[in-house]
């Protein structure tokens, strides 16, 4: 198994919860992508799009992932962290990527509201246009691919430490 685990997939879909849950099952650290980018800039995500754009984020969200240094850490990513070719070239190199899955309409009952989250939104655009334009990068990125629908936390976490066991 690779030193990592980088958690990716949409809004909401519990990225960080589940992440936690199995850190702390597998023994790793935690790391949450979004808290090392606020961290690094002293802003909230949302402050970073309105003083940035879009592109600005997205290239401060590449360059900080690009540089994440961890090993026996579990990682989740922030949902656009795919648009990130270095990030997702450096985390694939250092870790196992698991896209967690959840359809359409459970993620847009799950969110709130997208601006305060920081959801990386190009004007106009909505939660479907952003679902449908990620999807496929996710699964392109995707080592292991865990259907979250109907399923508690302790059920995918089970799930993906049994397949990270049954790997390589």
């Amino acid at each position: 198994m690779k030193s990592n685990i980088v958690l990716i997939g949409m809004p909401g879909v519990g990225k960080s919860t589940i992440g936690v849950v199995l850190a702390k099952n597998l023994g790793c650290h935690f790391m949450d992508s979004d808290i090392v980018i606020q961290q690094q800039t002293g802003k909230l995500l949302h402050e970073i799009i309105t003083e940035k754009g879009l592109d600005g984020f997205l290239q401060t969200e590449d360059e900080v992932n690009a540089g994440i240094d961890a090993e026996k850490t579990v990682i989740a990513t922030g949902g656009s962290a795919v648009f990130g070719k270095h990030a997702m070239q450096h985390l694939a190199e250092n870790g196992t990527i698991i896209y967690l899955s959840l359809p359409y309409e459970q993620i847009e009952e799950r969110l709130g509201d997208l601006h305060k989250r920081g959801v990386a939104l190009r004007e106009n655009q909505t939660l479907y246009d952003i679902y449908q334009e990620r999807i496929p990068l996710y699964e392109k990125y995707a080592d292991l691919i865990i259907d979250c629908q109907q399923k508690s936390i302790r059920q995918i976490v089970a799930e993906i430490a049994r397949k990270l066991g049954n790997k390589e």
